[in-house]
This record gives structure tokens, C-alpha cells and sequence, in this order.
């Protein structure tokens, strides 16, 4: 028997698989056509998964520059009667915003979706914002999935219904739906391949004043039918017990932890429950019959209580005498499970409870102190390392310049390089948001007088730090521009960016380098340099901070990690590095203190360097003052 795979004609045959790879799939079953994407966790292996099935099914797919294009590329393929999606993560909608907007008063000729990939607890991102009160603002429905099957399904019914309302819709699916695996059931595959057709129409295509009161009550008018529809909708679903006191409403995957926290309890069948997949218009039919039936309601959701204040909005303008909990008894921060609802649950009926957490918890103040620290660290052999270590040695030069008291300020940005926020680096200062180390460089350099020195990854220079380079030059702002260019978008699972030469499908394009963007855009001070020679890169770095006027450093090495697996597969040697006892003192701990590479460790007060870690990087060789570390010989 054949092997099933992501793209299977097999309808009812079953497949295990990542949720983001079930996502992909729903799109596949809907015969989506064009898909765009930025990188960015926890959403990045929904368009890997399309990437690489592309060509199979004749899709166009992209890794866009930032997500504003991303969903605009979406949106022109949707003009033009093709089905599209755009995926992105939660803070990435915030930049597509703008675009995301007038959208909606667009609507959608090609089912249109937008993938919002929310991240409760922040597991890899700067805020755990919850993007359905950007579905309010927009008029923009949203599908929210319990289960990965039901994200899988929803994507797939999520293109359909977009054609059917001629609205733009969001699934809204969250790191514990994306990063879990599941076995699901497999859907017919549209095998459907519609010609994109552009139509002039200014009076849809166009906004001006004009063409946006003329718009916005037709999408209202679509608002309002999707509105009645979704009291029918099978993600939908009310149960009511007979006698039932309390009444619980579950949103999205908070609906799967009601149901395993009341049958933890043992009392399924004494509480109601609304399962909500459409949070955003609500079935408020469906709400209005809940509230009717009981004395109290639990409103289950994660992060803001955006149900939680509908439901009492409908509440009180039905005047159904009704108590209702959420936030008062969940958290607003981070993430929920089994056991908090457990909690909650048993604070209004009075359950007792399966387990001791009390104990539990005792349990783990006793044993958590116990257990190693280990704080996320550069990889091995990491070239930022080496930047970091270049532009703190050449700023701590200038800034003897500048007086006794005065440091040089480090605005950074969003990618791996963040982790030299933890000592011993500590060369992250500020962390805003995408391309914000520039921006934020630019109002520095105008209210204090000290070195600035802002950083970003490649990728993220094409995302977003052109703007703010460009700032730099036009209103002279006088700070050094660092791009950490190691050919890649490392954090996010080195997928390919206008820097490294070919596209997500697998095709190569013109390779775009930072550097000639920085000369183009008018910096007069350009360098580029190897973060491995750590003298030359201290050098150039102290020249570009001592330049008058807006500065550019690019310092390029190829991520450890792909030049590792590159040279594996040459059957290259990787030569480590070791440390010579006769020579290290033991005490200077330059190499732990001034680096912090997860190779280099302490053994019986001896430094020493884990051969299996070791990529050979050699930086180490460079810091320490009694020449104690060595290339290991052939």
C-alpha cells in the first residue's frame, strides 16, 4: 500500500501529522492556488508545507519580504477570482494592517483567508496580543479551531464560505493547535484551477473617500448575514442538560480543555455546554438559549475576555438574569489548560477535586530549585557571537570619548541574536518589534549623546529596516547600523529571503545585498566584514561609530548551522578546538565571561570545551590572553 502524504487524494484515510501541517492541508483540500508568508513561530510550517508540495499541485507559492505584502499578494490573487491565503503570525498582522483594513471593505471574489498564528504565553514572541479584537475592528469574521482535525476542516470550509459571503475571513489558530500532532482524517482534495481574471472595477478597486461610504454598508450588509449564519454552522454546537445550574461556553481550544476538565470531574452531564468556533461574529442564538437555562455561565478562552464581555453584552440587552465568569476566575496571561479550568469549574459547583494540587504545587516549589538553569543560548559557534563580542570592544573605545559615566546604548530586534540580552553578551538594550533597532536608533541618536549601535538580522532588513536606514540618512541621525547577515532566517527555520538567492519554491532569483541597498539609500559610511576576525571587526565597527552621520556595518557568516550541515554533507572535517591545561591559569575565565558558548564549560575547576559541541568557530582562540586554546590536530 502506498505511503499517504500531505497531499493524498485519499478522503477518509487517515494521516498523522504537525497542526500547521493539517492547516496546510485544509488549504490543499480547498484548492488553494496562491499562498504568501512571512516566517515567524508559530506559524512558519504552513507555507513550508505548501513550498514543498507547490509544483505538485500547481500552486504559486512565496515567502514575501514582510507580511503587509504577504497578505496584499493574497488579496490581488482573491481580486482576480482565485483562492488565496496568507499566514503569518500574531504580531505579523499588526504589520499587514493597514492592508487588512480596506480589505474588508473589498471583500473576497476568490475565497480569501487570513492565517493568524496568536501565541498565548509568548512562547516566541514580544506580546501574547489577541487578534480577534483586530477581527472586530475590521469586520473580519473568524473560525477558531479546537482540535487539529478542526483546523484542518475549518481551513478547507474557511475558503468556501469566504466565496459564499464575499468577505475575507481569519482562522485564528493559536501554538498549542500549530505545534501539536494529531492523526486526522483526510477530505477531498478540489482538484478545481481557475484562471485569475482582473476586472476594472474603480468603484470596488478604488478607495477614496468616496468609494469608502459607498463600500462599508455593503460589507456591513455581509457582516450582518454571516452574523444569522453562524447559528448554524457545525462548529457551533449547544448541549443542554436538563436541570443544568451552570452553563459553560468553550472558544476554540478551550473548548477541549472543558471537556476533559468536566469529565476529570465526573460531571458531563450536569453542566451545558456552547462549543464557540466562530468567536467573532458570535451565534448569539445559541448564546441567548444557554443564558436562558441556567443560573450561572463559565466563559472558558484564552488571553482576553473577548467573548467573556460579548456574552455579557448580549446579556444584558436581552436582560436574561444570568451570572457570568471568565476572567474573574481564568487567567488573562499565558496560556490555559486542563487544570485551570479544573479549577474554575470547581470553584462553581463545588466538585471535588481529582487531584491535590496543593501538593502538586509544593511539590515543585521543593524540586524546581533543584533542577539546572539553562537559559537559551547563541548555538555554538553562532557568528553573533563574534558580532557582539566586535561591537562591544569597539564601543567600549569610542564611548572613553564621551566621559567617565557613559555607555554605548544597543537597540536590538526580533530574532535569534535577541538571546545576547542574557549575560554574558548583554548587547541587547531595547526590543520592540520588527525593524524597531533602527527606528529606535533614529529618536536616540537626537536626545542623548553616547554611542548607538542598533543591530538586525538580514531577513529582518528586508522586512523592516529599510524605512528607519532610510530615516537615518534623510534627518542625519548619527548611529551605527549593524545587519547580522548569516544568510538566513534563522530563527524561524532558515527559510529563503531576498538575500539568499532563491525563492520557497526552490528557484533562483537575484540576490539582493545589504549592503548596496545601504549605499543606494545614501549612507556614505558602507562596510562589510567576517565577525570571525575579531580584530578587523572591532576595527571597522569603531571606524563606522567614529563616522559623522549614518553608518553601516554589514557583518556576514554563514549560520553555524547550515554550515555545519553543508559540510557533513561534503564529508567535510569539523575541526574542534581544545583547551591546553599547561597553559590556561584556570582563573581568568576570559573565554566563559566574554563569550558564553554553550561548548566552553567548567569541569573540576579545570575550562575545558565539549569536543561534541564544538564547531571549530575558533573565537575563543582569539579572546583568550595566554593563547591556551588550540585547533585540535589531524
Amino acid at each position: 500500500m502506498k505511503e499517504l502524504t500531505i497531499t493524498s487524494d485519499a478522503p477518509g484515510e487517515r494521516i498523522f501529522v504537525l497542526g500547521n501541517e493539517a492547516i496546510a492541508r485544509g488549504a490543499i483540500e480547498a484548492g488553494v492556488q496562491v499562498a504568501a508568508a512571512y516566517p515567524g513561530t508559530p506559524s512558519s510550517e504552513i507555507l513550508e508545507t505548501l513550498a514543498g508540495v507547490a509544483k505538485e499541485l500547481e500552486m504559486y507559492v512565496e515567502w514575501s519580504v514582510n507580511e503587509k505584502v504577504a497578505f496584499e499578494v493574497a488579496l490581488a490573487a482573491s481580486i482576480c477570482g482565485v483562492r488565496a491565503m496568507a499566514s503569518m503570525k500574531h504580531v505579523g498582522v499588526n504589520v499587514a494592517h493597514d492592508s487588512l483594513i480596506t480589505a474588508n471593505y473589498i471583500g473576497a471574489k476568490g475565497g480569501l483567508v487570513l492565517l493568524s498564528a496568536d501565541d498565548p504565553w509568548a512562547w516566541s514572541s514580544q506580546n501574547e496580543q489577541d487578534n480577534r479584537y483586530i477581527a472586530l475592528q475590521a469586520y473580519m469574521p473568524v473560525l477558531e479551531p479546537s482540535s487539529v482535525q478542526e483546523a484542518k476542516d475549518m481551513m478547507a470550509d474557511a475558503f468556501k464560505l469566504s466565496e459564499q459571503f464575499r468577505q475575507l475571513f481569519m482562522l485564528r489558530s493559536v501554538t498549542r493547535i500549530g505545534h501539536a500532532r494529531s492523526d486526522i482524517v483526510l477530505g477531498k482534495i478540489s482538484r478545481e484551477k481557475r484562471k485569475g481574471k482582473f476586472v476594472k472595477n474603480r468603484d470596488w478597486l478604488v478607495y477614496t473617500p468616496r468609494e469608502a461610504r459607498i463600500n462599508k454598508p455593503l460589507m456591513l450588509e455581509r457582516f450582518d448575514a454571516i452574523k444569522k449564519a453562524v447559528n448554524t454552522l457545525p462548529y457551533n454546537q449547544l448541549k443542554l442538560v436538563r436541570g443544568a445550574k451552570l452553563g459553560v461556553i468553550g472558544c476554540g481550544l478551550s473548548y477541549s480543555y472543558t471537556l476533559e476538565a468536566l469529565k476529570w470531574l465526573g460531571i458531563e452531564d450536569k453542566v451545558s455546554i456552547l462549543k464557540i468556533g466562530t468567536p467573532h461574529p458570535l451565534p448569539e442564538e445559541l448564546v441567548i438559549k444557554l443564558l436562558k437555562s441556567v443560573k450561572e455561565v463559565l466563559v472558558t478562552e484564552e488571553i482576553d475576555p473577548f467573548v467573556e464581555l460579548h456574552v455579557k453584552a448580549i446579556a444584558g440587552e436581552h436582560n436574561i438574569a444570568v451570572k457570568i465568569h471568565g476572567k474573574d476566575l481564568l487567567p488573562r496571561v499565558g496560556e490555559l489548560s486542563t487544570r485551570k479550568v479544573t479549577e474554575a469549574v470547581i470553584k462553581l459547583t463545588g466538585a471535588k477535586s481529582p487531584v491535590d494540587f496543593a501538593r502538586l504545587d509544593k511539590l515543585a516549589e521543593e524540586t524546581t530549585p533543584l533542577l539546572p538553569w539553562r537559559p537559551p543560548a547563541l548555538c555554538p559557534g553562532c557568528s553573533h557571537r563574534a558580532s557582539f563580542y566586535a561591537i562591544k570592544t569597539a564601543s567600549k573605545r569610542v564611548a572613553r570619548d564621551y566621559g567617565q559615566d557613559v555607555e554605548a546604548i544597543y537597540p536590538g530586534d526580533i530574532g535569534c541574536y535577541a538571546l545576547a540580552y542574557n549575560p554574558p553578551l548583554e548587547a541587547v538594550d531595547t526590543t520592540i518589534c520588527m525593524g524597531g533597532s533602527f527606528g529606535i536608533a533614529n529618536g536616540l541618536s537626537h536626545v542623548v549623546d553616547a554611542p548607538i549601535v542598533a543591530h538586525l538580522g538580514d531577513s529582518t532588513f528586508f522586512h523592516a529596516g529599510i524605512p528607519p536606514l532610510i530615516n537615518a540618512v534623510y534627518n542625519k541621525a548619527n548611529i551605527t547600523m549593524v545587519i547580522l547577515d548569516n544568510s538566513a532566517t534563522a530563527m524561524t527555520g532558515f527559510q529563503p529571503h531576498p538575500g539568499t538567492g532563491h525563492t520557497a519554491m526552490g528557484e533562483e532569483t537575484v540576490q539582493l545585498k545589504p549592503e548596496d541597498i545601504a549605499r543606494a539609500c545614501g549612507v556614505k559610511f558602507v562596510e562589510v566584514i567576517d565577525p570571525f576576525d575579531l580584530k578587523a571587526a572591532a576595527k571597522t565597527i569603531e571606524a563606522a561609530i567614529r563616522f559623522d552621520g549614518p553608518a553601516v556595518v554589514v557583518s556576514r557568516r554563514l549560520c553555524t548551522m547550515i554550515d555545519q550541515r553543508e559540510k557533513r554533507k561534503r564529508k567535510e572535517p569539523i575541526i574542534p578546538y581544545f583547551v591546553d591545561q599547561d597553559k590556561c591559569s584556570g582563573k581568568c575565565n576570559a573565554c566563559i565571561e566574554l563569550l558564553g558558548c554553550p561548548a566552553i564549560i567548567k569541569e573540576d575547576g579545570k575550562t575545558i570545551i565539549d569536543q561534541a559541541l564544538c564547531t571549530g568557530c575558533g573565537i575563543c582562540a582569539q579572546v583568550c590572553p595566554y593563547k591556551a586554546i588550540i585547533e585540535v590536530s589531524q
